[in-house]
């Protein structure tokens, strides 16, 4: 189930909110590794590493680490004594200890305590983290200044800090701030769950609008439940069941290989045609063109529980340019597969003229 290693730290690489690239030597070969150093300590150049190398052995492609388990001749201190009793990663050797926005040690506490309205903020979900930068590009080239907080659910990445996505947002002031949902771990907040996870952003971050999508990479079967990403029309109730305004992100592509996702994904008509009771409302690009036509035929599908928006797109484009991170899904860019940013810009747009309603 696990391939382990045993190397050596020769190089350090780069380092962002909560995370470190480096290089060991594992039996005379280099292999590129990445640590938490809130979990494991900081590494250092000489250091023993103990290193998951499933990953790698398996030919996965989300980042293409090794994952640093253990300084084993120099571990770090405890923690100091303080409050937090949510276990996140739980029963597994890596299993962390947090504050929960929500839990009674927590000052926020009182806040959440008996919350249960979000008061129509616009929550726009995703099935994929690529969503999150082209989201918020289309957000802040309409309405710049707004307030918007992530919620990263578990079903990618457990920990946040492996999103250099995030970290350039957060850098850049895109986002006021994060909230790790479930057993996820790692954002500004710790929360038990999506619901006071979006409550945590509205009440105590001050979003105006909140993003929900799994971290970064997915687990799929090609099959029509089993993927990761299905829970983005989990996502849509809880915005809805707790007064907000749920906003979908249709998963389109012109360029993805495999037929099922060509168009509008299979996996969007699964998750807010049968996972999301709630209503949305779901953006679709009114761009001309056979494939455009192709996609808005297929989104009549959510109805008539989704309200389908067209949008106009005029703009968008330039503002996915100014995005402080790169923009890529699958391995595509915008030149490669515009329709993919398109689509989730245009639900950022839709996001953002709900806050003028």
């Amino acid at each position: 189930m696990i391939s382990w290693r045993a190397g050596r730290v020769t190089a350090l690489g780069r380092a962002w909110r909560g995370a470190r690239e480096l290089t060991a030597d594992v039996e005379g070969e280099s292999v590129k590794a990445l640590a938490y150093p809130l979990l494991t300590g900081e590494p250092a150049v000489g250091d023993r590493v103990l290193l998951n190398t499933t990953a790698q052995t398996m030919g996965l492609g989300t980042g293409g680490y090794a994952m640093v388990v253990a300084l084993p001749d120099r571990l770090p201190p405890d923690a100091p004594p303080g409050p937090g009793h949510l276990v996140k990663a739980r029963y597994t050797p890596l299993q962390a200890i947090v504050l929960g926005a929500d839990e009674q040690d927590s000052p926020y506490h009182e806040l959440l305590r008996d919350a249960d309205s979000l008061d129509g903020m616009p929550v726009v979900a995703a099935d994929l983290h690529s969503a999150l930068p082209a989201v918020c590009a289309a957000i802040l080239a309409d309405r710049p200044g707004t307030r918007i907080a992530y919620v990263m659910s578990d079903g990618g990445a457990l920990p946040l800090w492996f999103s250099r996505a995030v970290a350039g947002l957060r850098d850049a002031g895109w986002l006021i701030g994060s909230v790790t949902v479930g057993q996820a771990l790692g954002g500004d907040l710790e929360t038990v769950t999506v619901h006071t996870g979006l409550l945590a952003a509205r009440l105590i971050l001050q979003a105006e609008v909140a993003i929900v999508t799994q971290g970064p990479g997915n687990l799929g079967t090609g099959t029509r439940w089993g993927f990761s990403g299905v829970a983005c029309g989990e996502a849509v109730n809880a915005a809805g069941v707790l007064g907000g305004r749920p906003v979908g992100v249709l998963r389109v592509s012109e360029a993805d290989a495999r037929e099922r996702h060509r168009g509008l994904s299979h996996h969007s008509l699964t998750s807010y045609g049968r996972v999301a009771l709630s209503p949305a409302e779901v953006a679709v690009p009114a761009e001309a063109g056979a494939f455009w036509d192709a996609v808005r035929e297929q989104a009549k599908e959510l109805t008539p529980r989704h309200t389908v928006r067209e949008i106009d797109c005029a703009g968008l484009d330039e503002a996915l340019a100014t995005s402080p991170v790169a923009l890529s899904t699958m391995g595509r860019g915008p030149d490669s597969d515009r329709a993919n940013f398109l689509a989730a810009a245009a639900a950022g747009r839709l996001a953002a003229s709900l806050l003028d309603r």
